[in-house]
């Protein structure tokens, strides 16, 4: 079983990006949702700040369920991009992941089987259920055509992270599949 769980870890980095280049083990994103910043890493040394990102209409924080509007906090990898979104850009996070599952199976949230999924998902590389009670199309993504103002003066998402079209932009020349991404 440790072999199998090793091997598994070894190819979440590849199984992500399966059809592209292997994303830079370098290169990180954190978002931190108190100062609204979103830092782009590589290694210690920081490449930019996009600063006055969005979150969830109802803050960061334990997402509960589907539909709460909450980011949720944690540690997860860019699980696919979508270049032809209605928000210019969708870059999906792998959430659900672990963590989440162990606290939804506690709180009877989910039963055994969306539990081995997300874990089985986790372990082997690829995009967690998204159709859990959890919640799921997380991610991080551009405006498309909506309002600049609106963006300026409210968190308006459902539970992503929104930039304007030109930071999305910004983002996806450092960013792919499999890259890591902190939400704190």
């Amino acid at each position: 079983m440790r072999l199998k769980t090793l091997f598994g870890v070894s190819l979440l980095g590849l199984s992500l990006v399966s059809g592209h280049s292997i994303a830079d083990p370098d290169v990180r994103v954190i978002i931190d949702t108190k100062t609204r910043n979103l830092e782009i890493l590589k290694g210690e040394e920081t490449l930019e700040v996009l600063e006055h990102v969005v979150i969830g209409r109802k803050g960061a924080g334990t997402k509960e369920h589907r539909g709460d509007d909450i980011t949720p906090l944690g540690n997860y990898r860019i699980g696919w991009v979508n270049e032809k979104s209605s928000f210019r850009k969708f870059f999906g996070l792998t959430y659900p992941n672990q963590d989440h599952a162990e606290k939804a199976l506690q709180k009877g949230m989910i039963g055994k089987a969306t539990y081995e999924a997300i874990i089985e998902a986790e372990m082997s590389g690829q995009i967690p259920p998204q159709n859990t009670d959890l919640g799921g199309q997380i991610g991080i993504h551009g405006l498309g055509s909506a309002s600049l103002s609106v963006h300026e003066e409210f968190d308006w998402t459902h539970g992503c992270i929104a930039l304007t079209n030109d930071q999305i932009d910004r983002l996806s020349q450092y960013v792919e599949k499999g890259t890591l991404v902190t939400v704190k």
